[in-house]
């Protein structure tokens, strides 16, 4: 366990549950895979987190997983398709809620989320993790929101037609290819009208300013790292850094070893848990502490072998105390900056 209760800004959990019902992973039962589940996430002191929404890319019935290539950008999905599947992922999560007999909940507000940290619920953020499954006109995005929606990207790694993304090569800018479309402009509007907050992760450097002109919420990357530290596209520049700390927005470190290593190696059994701690040490270097977080990415990264899974965090609070950071600090780090910058955030 841990002092405070950590909430976290990105995890993959339900897309690994919904993959793996086949294979009996559950959320409530203690899992040999994966890296969240109820019992080691109270173990290891997780309070919730933004729950994401991923949408693989399609494949026919039979067809096999295609080799990932970091160098290029998948194609765009077809609406038809995510809209199918962000609905079944969604699903997982309201049922969680309902079989947790008051140990989760769906928060809207800032107002829920912060009696969830306080009293030992866990508080679980609706987020899509890409944007395929809104339509322009928007009205997925509503009915959506009515059902819990509070957080979205614009895009994942791979272009939508509201913007686009970052593929992984190494090393490489974040600057790569056009900012966003006009549909991706309605879309900041609309989310700001709403109070959905807008995650900058994944999108590209000049979306990025694209939002950062538009938008009137905090700027907010939820599982993101520093470019100066390790110079992968996924990361941000300290120019980027700088602005999200002016917006009054904060940064989720990620945990992904090919986010966190100088040399961009995906790498868990040689990389150590050190690599958080030393992102998050300069991130609150540049930015300062109130525009720093969690943002593990649980459940869809190859993290730090020496962590393990959720149930490693308290090493991780642990360090950032060997550094010097106090109770007030770490309070903030692990959860009170994600609360501040929502209450900003959402409606």
């Amino acid at each position: 366990m841990t002092d405070f209760p950590i909430f976290d800004g990105h995890n993959d959990t339900l897309l690994d549950l919904y993959e793996k019902a086949a294979d009996g992973r559950t959320f409530w039962d203690r899992n040999p895979t994966g890296h969240i589940d109820y019992p080691r996430a109270v173990e290891g002191g997780l309070g919730g987190g933004f729950f994401a929404i991923f949408i693989p890319n399609e494949r026919m019935p039979g067809e096999k997983k295609k080799k990932f290539n970091p160098a290029k950008l998948p194609s765009p999905l077809k609406h038809k398709y995510a809209l199918r599947e962000a609905t079944a992922m969604a699903a997982i999560l309201f049922h969680l809620e309902q079989e947790s007999a008051g140990k989760l909940q769906i928060v809207r507000t800032a107002k829920q989320l912060a009696a969830c940290l306080k009293n030992g619920v866990m508080a679980a953020i609706l987020h899509f993790e890409g944007a395929e499954a809104i339509d322009t006109h928007f009205d997925s995005l509503h009915i959506f929101y009515a059902a819990g929606l509070r957080s979205l990207g614009p895009v994942w790694s791979r272009p939508t037609k509201y913007g686009t993304g970052v593929p992984f090569a190494f090393p490489n800018s974040p600057d790569i290819g056009p900012g966003l479309t006009d549909a991706g402009k309605a879309l900041v509007r609309e989310c700001n009208s709403l109070g959905v907050m807008l995650d900058l992760s994944h999108l590209n450097e000049k979306g990025f300013w694209d939002v950062a002109a538009l938008t009137t919420a905090p700027l907010v990357a939820t599982h993101s790292n520093a470019h100066a530290l390790c110079p992968s596209p996924r990361n941000l520049t300290d120019k980027q850094l700088d602005a999200i700390k002016e917006s009054g927005g904060m940064v989720g470190v990620n945990f992904h070893t090919s986010f966190l290593c100088c040399d961009g190696r995906k790498d868990p059994t040689n990389t150590s848990y050190t690599e958080i701690v030393r992102h998050m040490v300069y991130l609150v270097a540049r930015m300062g502490i109130d525009h720093v977080g969690f943002g593990s990415d649980f459940d869809g990264a190859a993290i730090p072998a020496d962590l393990g899974d959720v149930t490693g965090l308290p090493k991780i609070l642990a360090a950032l105390r060997d550094h010097g950071f106090n109770d007030a600090e770490l309070k903030k780090l692990t959860h009170q900056n994600w609360v501040r910058v929502l209450r900003a955030t959402w409606k």
